[in-house]
C-alpha cells in the first residue's frame, strides 16, 4: 500500500510550483502535470517580478499520481525575443493533438498593474515541444486563467477570469478550438480567479479560487452557477498543507474525483502575504479526494490516500 505523500509535488529548481493542470499522455503512457514554475528563489525584493519570467513547468507520474519526476519545461513558447511570463496552463486532448491554453505577460514586469494579459492557443503532439497557433480576442486584454470543457452538444466552452471587470469569470464557446465567441460574464458572485470547470454525479460543478478557501459552484447546465460553500479554506495537518488551498485542477474517473491544489506554506491565513522572500514565496501542490455531499461538494485534505488516484492505464475515451 501506497499512501500518497504531502505534498504531493515540489519543483526541485524554484520551488514554486502553482496552478497545476494534470492530463494523460498518451505519447508517453503516463500522467503528467503542467504548471506555473514560480520563481521562489529569485532575490529577495519589494516587487513582484518573482511571479513573472516564469516557465510552465512539467513533471509526470507512470504509478497513477503517487509519485511525480519533474522534467522539465515546456518548449517554444515564445513568439518573440527575451524572457516572458508564462501563466495557469489548461491542456484539451482531441485526440490526435493536445491543445494548450495559457496566459501569457510579455516581460518580466516588477508590478501587478499595467500591463496586458493575454491568452495563448498552442498544440503538441507530445505535451513537450508546442506550435504557436494564436493569441484568443476575448473581453479584454487582461485575460487569465482558461478552463475548457467539451460541452455535450457539441463544440467546447472556455471559462477565464477577466480582470478589466471585477475579477469575474468570463465564458467563450468555439466549435474547433480555434476560433471563439464570447458569451459574457458567467459567475459574477465575488472577486475570483482560476476557474475549473468539471461534470461529477450529474452536475457540473465549478471551483473559483476567492484566496480564502475555494468556492463551489453548482449548475445543471453549464449556464447558470449557484454558489455552494467553501472546501480547503481550512488548514490541513499534512506537511505544507496548513493554509488556504489554491487555483486547482480536478480530476474524474472511475477510481473517483481528486482536486489537485497548491499552497503557499510559509504564509499565514490571518494576515497580509510577506511576498520579500523565499520562505513565503514557495509553494507546493497537494491532491485531496472530492465527494458529492446534498448540493455541495466536501473535501477532507486530511484524508490517507491510497495509490493509485489516476488511472494506470489513461482514461477511458
Amino acid at each position: 500500500m501506497t499512501v500518497l505523500a504531502h505534498p504531493l509535488f515540489r519543483d526541485p529548481v524554484h520551488d514554486g510550483a502553482a496552478d497545476p493542470t494534470v492530463i494523460w499522455n498518451r505519447h508517453a503512457g503516463e500522467w503528467w502535470m503542467l504548471y506555473t514554475n514560480r520563481r521562489a528563489d529569485a532575490p529577495p525584493s519589494d516587487d513582484v517580478s518573482w511571479v513573472h519570467g516564469t516557465d510552465i513547468g512539467i513533471a509526470s507520474s507512470a504509478d497513477g499520481g503517487a509519485t511525480w519526476l519533474y522534467r522539465g519545461i515546456a518548449e517554444r513558447l515564445d513568439i518573440e525575443p527575451g524572457r516572458h511570463t508564462y501563466w495557469a496552463p489548461e491542456i484539451v486532448d482531441d485526440g490526435t493533438e493536445y491543445h494548450m491554453f495559457v496566459s501569457v505577460i510579455r516581460g518580466v514586469p516588477a508590478q501587478w498593474e499595467g500591463h496586458a494579459r493575454v491568452i495563448r492557443h498552442y498544440t503538441s503532439h507530445d505535451l513537450f515541444s508546442w506550435t504557436y497557433r494564436s493569441t484568443l480576442p476575448l473581453s479584454s486584454d487582461r485575460v487569465i486563467d482558461a478552463c475548457v470543457l467539451r460541452l455535450p452538444t457539441g463544440g467546447y466552452r472556455m471559462w477565464y477570469k477577466d480582470e478589466a471587470d471585477h475579477q469575474h469569470t468570463y465564458a467563450a464557446d468555439s466549435d474547433d478550438l480555434a476560433l471563439w465567441t464570447v458569451r459574457g460574464p458567467a459567475v459574477e458572485c465575488s472577486e475570483h480567479e482560476g476557474p475549473n470547470v468539471f461534470e461529477l454525479d450529474g452536475s457540473y460543478w465549478m471551483l473559483v479560487d476567492e484566496w480564502h478557501g475555494l468556492r463551489v459552484l453548482r449548475s445543471p447546465d453549464l449556464e447558470i452557477w449557484e454558489p455552494q460553500g467553501l472546501i480547503l479554506d481550512r488548514p490541513g495537518k499534512g506537511t505544507d498543507d496548513g493554509t488556504y488551498g489554491l487555483h486547482a485542477d480536478v480530476v474524474t474517473s472511475e477510481l473517483g474525483a481528486y482536486v489537485f491544489y497548491f499552497t503557499h506554506p510559509g504564509r499565514t491565513d490571518d494576515g497580509a502575504a510577506d511576498d520579500s522572500g523565499y520562505h513565503h514565496r514557495r509553494s507546493s501542490i497537494h491532491v485531496a479526494r472530492l465527494r458529492v455531499g446534498g448540493d455541495t461538494l466536501v473535501c477532507d485534505r486530511d484524508e490517507a490516500l491510497e495509490a493509485p488516484v489516476l488511472p494506470l492505464e489513461g482514461p477511458s475515451r
